[in-house]
């Protein structure tokens, strides 16, 4: 079975919805947030204004 590249590591709401994935590949979390038809994907990014990075998850 191919490994997910994105992984969703958090999700808040319902119909406003907020979701951060990590990249397996770079380790960098991206925040994506929806609501009714809209959305939009940015980096999430720390306090220093760099890309937040976590360690690479490994498929459970």
């Amino acid at each position: 079975m191919e490994k997910k590249r994105f992984v969703r590591t958090y999700r808040q709401g319902t119909l406003d919805v907020i979701e951060v994935f990590v990249d397996r590949e770079t380790g960098v979390n991206y925040i994506f947030r929806t609501a009714g038809n809209a959305g939009g994907l940015t980096p999430l990014l720390g306090r220093d204004g760099k890309p937040v990075v976590t360690p690479i998850l490994e498929e459970e």
